[in-house]
């Protein structure tokens, strides 16, 4: 178990590591010479210069303060990476240390769910949550859209097949199976149907077919905003429509059509959250050609795993530079990020987790 420095000592550590990281960039300034402080609080530190300062204060030297922080504090604290510098206001009448740069964190690392039973275990799992990690859970109530990318190989089939595991017992499901493989045999094992290429049939025939499904969902979404109108406390069961691949049904497809199936999931994606009806999406990568960017706009589960740097996490995490995030290695590592009332937004190493079930789903 890890043991936890004191607040203090938590000080002290942190101002050693930055002095000695950081003296080239703030030209020789310490907190010897009095030219910054740090005050650690329960939900992370703050970096206090003392200004007028020799230094310049901008995001070039929050990233470097994360970089340096988050490697010397792990894995007792996991630094939230932030996209640009994170300003506090601080009480004090002293005008020369009035603000601060604020490094939120989380205790300890992202640990992995290892699940002996899948069965047995979503048997178990509250209503409406979704156990993605120890100590992270989303309440599917709240959730808008999910989105799963990464390269070939990188666990997405796996991730799906959990998330359809647990999602069952909470949602109605339709599910679009392009590639006619992991989904497909999860939904046999199941007796969930399946939308799938059939033999002797067009892509674009496949495509008119799920674009079908999609209007059905939307009048589905319609006629529960009528409801709605009349009682906004009503309750409805969640209902997902689930895409693998959904990049292999946007390319080499009739430009008519694939404009329908844009402009549907587009609605879907903008309507759906009051009347409980989500997306599920996965792909190898989510640009302008795979989904619109009002669907992307509207995902409010981003998962990225297999390989991390700035090109992979350019479209779900267009803001985000990655570098200093600690990312274990491994299938089913990589980032997430959950954007409710519940979660802080920033992005959080993933470890998804590992589980055993009936031979031959997978």
């Amino acid at each position: 178990m890890v043991q936890f420095l004191a607040k203090q000592e938590l000080e002290q550590y942190l101002l050693q590591s930055l002095n000695m990281a950081l003296g080239s960039v703030l030209q020789g300034e310490t907190s010897y010479t009095n030219s910054f402080n740090i005050s650690v609080l329960d939900d992370g530190f703050i970096f206090i210069p003392r200004l007028p300062s020799g230094f310049i204060i901008d995001d070039e030297l929050y990233q470097k303060i994360f970089l340096i922080a988050n490697a010397s504090l792990y894995p007792q604290y996991t630094l939230l990476k932030q996209n640009s510098a994170y300003f506090v206001a601080l009480k004090t009448n002293d005008i020369h240390v009035q603000r601060g740069l604020f490094f939120p964190w989380k205790k300890g690392i992202s640990e992995r769910l290892i699940i002996s039973d899948l069965d047995q275990f979503t048997s178990t799992v509250k209503e409406n949550q979704i156990p993605l990690m120890k100590n992270l859970v989303v309440d599917y109530d709240k959730v808008t859209s999910i989105a799963i990318a990464g390269n070939s190989g990188s666990g997405k089939s796996y991730a799906l097949t959990y998330l359809l595991s647990i999602l069952k017992n909470i949602s109605d499901l339709i599910i679009v199976d392009p590639k006619f493989d992991t989904p497909s045999r999860w939904a046999r094992e199941n007796r969930i149907p399946v939308i799938h290429p059939k033999q002797n049939r067009s892509k674009s025939d496949f495509v008119s077919e799920i674009n079908e499904n999609l209007s059905d969902c939307l009048d589905i979404i319609h006629k529960r905003q009528a409801i709605l109108f009349d009682n906004p406390r009503h309750e409805f069961k969640h209902l997902t429509i689930v895409i693998d691949e959904v990049l292999a049904l946007s390319e080499g497809v009739n430009k008519n059509i694939k404009e329908s199936f844009f402009s549907l999931l587009s609605q879907i994606a903008l309507l759906g959250r009051a009347t409980k009806v989500h997306l599920l999406l996965v792909s190898q990568r989510f640009d302008h050609q795979t989904v619109p960017v009002s669907v992307r706009e509207q995902l409010n589960v981003l998962i990225q795993i297999g390989n991390i740097n700035k090109r992979t996490t350019q479209f779900l995490f267009p803001d985000l530079d990655p570098e200093g995030i600690v990312i274990p290695n491994g299938k089913g590592c990589g980032l997430v990020q959950i954007i409710d009332n519940e979660h802080p937004y920033q992005v959080l190493p993933l470890l998804c987790p590992t589980y055993y079930t009936k031979k031959g789903i997978l």
